[in-house]
């Protein structure tokens, strides 16, 4: 145990054994040993010496350290030794005061290494995901800290193993769900390592729900008041979004957006940021410059900045903008943030023009930002930040243009307040190279494909000096281009004149007008060839190919409207002064230089330092498209040139054609919005005058339901109405509503008189059913023949069942009669309402009051006689109906009583054949004993002589 004792600190008798020897033996018992306690403590005096003897520790365990983790898997404390020894091993983390000079560079070096020897078997990594899957704090923390150290020194090729391992990603995004917040933040940087620069694993993680979880993190810790944690998922959610077109549709397409509004909620106190709240607020601003990045696709760029001003985002950052006590990066910061997300966003450009600084009196901030730019003693990215503001405010933004330029021209120039237009003059024309050279970058960027608001710029006119006459805007540029040496500036002369000539060159382009009045100064055409056939140093070089650039476009976008300077003169002049060789190489000299390219790679004005301000991004793609169309010319006779201009001429024809069908189809297109508008307008009326129909259908409703209440009212205290309302209900009532009245009335009657006729044959039949009760009781008792009584009582059930029918009939017309008669009455209240609207007609006409008053009484007394005659049927109906069931009662009776008849008759004939039978065997034992016995028919002949006497005596007496 004497390396053990040499291990852990105590006493030993012999000599010190060396760290190998000693690791070596360590190496040897966890090889070797059969006990799990003996394992276990080799390992730990592993890890104790893996710090110290690194490299030792690496060569000649790492192999039985992997044999530990595959075997052991049982016993959590040897397993956690075990990885902590592998992290020390291969992590470059080292302690401060364990490093030497040059260990640095050889522990990455060593952690290297050992990394590529780990994984080298890929099984190792997936045992590693296998562990780290285990909830068991001593187990799942190394392991987590192993991945991360490993993806640190061999990022893509662990990537790649743990990509093609079943369910490796999704094993991993388990940790930020895991409880013990240690865990959680270790594998938030777990993460970022897994998810730099690979988008296969960015996606995964994204579609685990990792923009969740990740923000929800954000808001637990407190936002932008939050620790380190708040930092690291913020590099986290840059990571799977940076460049990730997937990742960003999906952030947007789930709402994530509409979250980030609260991290930028600062309060009114803003004294006394944190640096990790500054860091915080910083990591938040850049992530949403991810997302409306101008590298992106254009439509995802659009669709997210829509979604920040719908969510308010675009209006925080606004506020954060224009508050007090921000510190300075986070402004900076703030102001290129909000550059993105307005440009090329006619929407959020609107918003951003309407916004005004809290200042007294108000200010729009696009004045305030501009004070800003032009002011030299402002941070050089602060300056930056706000030229690439409204750089970003004006592109594609002809509205914000024309207001920019309205600014400068005499008819809209306000004395009493500074505007932007005024700015920008005083930067361009100041002492200071680098408020020159930013303010001709605004001005040119407010003239940026828009040919009307550059003939308009042309009439700006500016006072010098006092006495001196005031000169143009394009007059003044040349003067100071042409004396720029002679100026006492603050900066770089070249940065000057370089801003100057960007832009005259983006002034003078596509635009003839602006060119006739350059060239129309004689001073400025000698200039330009002088600067351009010198030859100056290498700074001004830069200065030669502007100017060959500004001659080349005088030339190609020269109408020859000016006789001195039509183009074959120009190209003459060149010809002699410098030569075309010498013009093609000096042009070249712009987009061969080093600041070029830089500024050509993106949008925003990236500058290390003032010195290497020269080129603007938009001016890049105009050097890119005249270059080319300028050496040609150059090179062009005059004959092709006149071909080129009746090539011109045509085009221009065309152009007016075109022009033409614009214009008209722009007058049919208002046709169609007035057209569209008068739809418009008519769908209004019409669903005005749908929603009048349904209340008058509701009001219509609510009438009916008044008159089935007046219908109910009138059954009730039908005089008290009438005694009442009749003078009332007459003021509204017309004569052509009392003629169809009368007309009704006649239907009523006639309906009345055929129903008393009906009646009356009803009472007929009764009287008949009546008389044949009587003789069916007469004849009941001399009813001897069974077939006799059947007949009679079938007639009498067919002459019952008609009447039946006909007395339900009767039933139903007489129903009819009464609801038809109390629509009749009630026809008289229903007239209620309208006697407010009748009263001017009813003043009018009272001498026609009185008889229709008359006529209306007559009307009601006729109701009332049909009432009662309606009330005498009703009983007669009532009478015919219990006669009917009396007669029904009488008519079982008198069946009942047949039945019994018959059955008596059918008894009776029963014992009228047995006695025949008697008699007959009675008269064969007389004939047998010689008796006289008289035959049967002899008896019936004597019967019947009887009868015939009988018969005759009756008829004498």
């Amino acid at each position: 145990m004497n390396f053990l004792r040499g291990v852990m600190g105590g006493p030993s008798a012999g000599p010190q054994p060396s760290g190998a020897d000693t690791i070596q033996k360590l190496c040897d018992r966890v090889a070797s040993s059969t006990l799990l306690d003996d394992r276990r403590d080799a390992v730990r005096a592993l890890k104790a010496l893996s710090k110290k003897y690194r490299l030792e520790v690496g060569i000649q365990a790492m192999e039985h350290l992997v044999h530990v983790l595959q075997t052991d898997r049982s016993d959590s404390e040897i397993i956690g030794y075990a990885l902590d020894t592998l992290y020390n091993v291969i992590s470059n983390d080292l302690e401060e005061e364990e490093q030497e000079e040059n260990s640095p560079k050889q522990g990455d070096d060593l952690g290297s290494q050992f990394t590529e020897i780990f994984i080298k078997q890929p099984e190792n990594v997936t045992l590693l995901l296998t562990l780290v899957e285990e909830f068991d704090f001593h187990v799942r923390w190394p392991g987590v800290k192993l991945l991360t150290s490993l993806l640190k020194q061999q990022g893509p090729q662990v990537q790649q193993i743990i990509l093609v391992s079943p369910m490796g990603v999704s094993r991993l995004m388990d940790l930020l769900a895991d409880s013990r917040e240690v865990i959680r933040n270790d594998g938030v940087l777990l993460l970022q390592q897994l998810t730099k620069s690979n988008a296969a694993i960015q996606k995964i993680v994204a579609f685990e729900n990792a923009f969740e979880r990740l923000l929800d993190i954000v808001t637990e810790e407190g936002n932008s008041d939050g620790g380190i944690v708040v930092e690291d998922c913020l590099l986290l959610l840059q990571n799977l979004l940076k460049n990730n077109n997937s990742n960003q549709n999906f952030f947007k397409e789930g709402s994530y957006i509409q979250r980030m509004k609260p991290w930028f909620e600062v309060g009114d106190d803003n004294c006394g940021w944190s640096a990790q709240k500054v860091t915080n607020l910083h990591l938040m601003l850049q992530l949403v410059r991810v997302l409306v990045s101008p590298t992106n696709p254009p439509g995802a760029t659009t669709s997210c900045q829509k979604a920040m001003f719908h969510c308010g985002l675009l209006q925080q950052l606004c506020t954060i903008l224009m508050a007090t006590g921000v510190p300075a990066d986070i402004l900076t910061e703030t102001i290129n943030t909000v550059s993105e997300v307005i440009r090329g966003c006619q929407m959020n450009q609107d918003y951003f023009a309407s916004v005004n600084a809290p200042s007294n009196p108000p200010r729009p901030a696009i004045v305030v930002l501009l004070m800003s730019m032009v002011n030299e003693r402002q941070p050089f990215v602060l300056r930056c930040a706000v030229l690439y503001c409204f750089q970003c405010f004006l592109y594609k933004n002809h509205k914000g243009q024309g207001e920019i330029v309205s600014t400068l021209l005499p008819s809209t120039i306000d004395g009493s307040s500074v505007s932007a237009g005024q700015l920008l003059c005083g930067g361009l024309f100041s002492t200071d190279s680098l408020s020159n050279w930013c303010a001709a970058v605004a001005l040119a960027h407010a003239l940026q494909e828009n040919a009307a608001l550059k003939e308009q710029l042309l009439r700006v006119q500016l006072a010098t000096s006092i006495g001196n006459p005031p000169v143009s805007l394009l007059q003044q540029c040349t003067n100071i281009l042409s004396q720029g040496d002679k100026i006492d500036r603050r900066g770089s002369k070249v940065q000057t004149r370089v801003g100057l000539l960007m832009l005259l060159c983006t002034w003078l382009s596509n635009c003839s007008i602006a060119v006739t009045h350059f060239l129309h100064n004689p001073a400025n055409v000698p200039f330009l060839t002088g600067q351009i056939a010198e030859n100056l140093g290498e700074e001004e070089q830069l200065v030669q190919g502007l100017c060959a650039l500004l001659l080349g476009i005088s030339i190609y976008y020269n109408d020859n409207s000016l006789e001195n300077y039509r183009k074959e003169k120009l190209k003459q002049l060149i010809e002699k002064r410098i030569g075309r060789e010498n013009f093609v190489e000096k042009l070249g000299f712009i987009s061969k230089h080093e600041l070029y390219s830089r500024a050509a790679q993106k949008p925003q004005p990236g500058f290390s330092s003032p010195e290497h301000m020269m080129f603007d991004h938009e001016f890049t793609k105009l050097v890119k498209e005249l270059e080319g169309v300028i050496s040609k010319a150059i090179y062009k006779s005059s004959e092709e040139d006149k071909k080129e201009e009746e090539v011109k001429k045509t085009l221009e024809q065309h152009d007016n054609i075109v022009t033409h069908y614009k214009k008209v189809i722009r007058e049919q297109d208002q046709e169609l919005e007035e057209l569209k508008q008068q739809v418009s307008t008519l769908k209004s009326q019409n669903e005005q005058l749908q929603v009048t129909v349904t209340q008058q259908v509701s009001q219509i409703q609510q009438h009916k339901d008044q008159y089935n209440l007046l219908k109910v009212q009138l059954g009730k205290d039908t005089q008290h109405h009438n005694s009442h309302g009749d003078t009332l209900q007459m003021n509204g009532i017309q004569l052509e509503e009392v003629s169809k009245l009368r007309e009704e009335l006649e239907d009523w009657r006639n309906r009345h008189e055929q129903l008393q006729g009906q009646l009356k044959e009803k009472d007929a039949v009764i009287e008949n059913l009546k008389s044949l009760q009587v003789e069916m009781g007469t004849e009941q008792s001399s009813q001897l023949s069974s077939s006799g009584g059947m007949e009679h009582s079938a007639e009498l059930q067919k002459e019952l069942e008609l009447l039946r029918t006909q007395i339900q009939l009767q039933a139903a017309e007489i129903s009819k009669l009464q609801t038809e008669n109390q629509k009749l009455q009630a026809m008289n209240t229903a007239i209620d309402p309208a006697l407010g609207a009748s009263s001017a007609v009813a003043s009018r006409s009272s001498e026609k009051e009185g008889r229709l008053l008359q006529e209306l009484g007559e009307l009601q007394s006729e109701v009332k006689a049909l009432s009662e005659e309606k009330a005498s049927l009703q009983q007669q109906l009532d009478s015919s109906s219990s006669t009917v069931a009396i007669l029904q009662d009488e008519k079982s009776k008198l069946q009942q009583e047949v039945a019994e008849a018959k059955k008596e008759q059918d008894d009776l004939l029963v014992l009228l054949a047995d006695q025949d039978q008697k008699l007959s065997a009675l008269r064969s034992k007389l004939k047998d004993l010689g008796m006289p016995v008289e035959d049967e028919d002899d008896i019936e002949s004597g019967d019947q002589a009887d009868e015939d006497e009988d018969g005759d005596e009756e008829e004498q007496d």
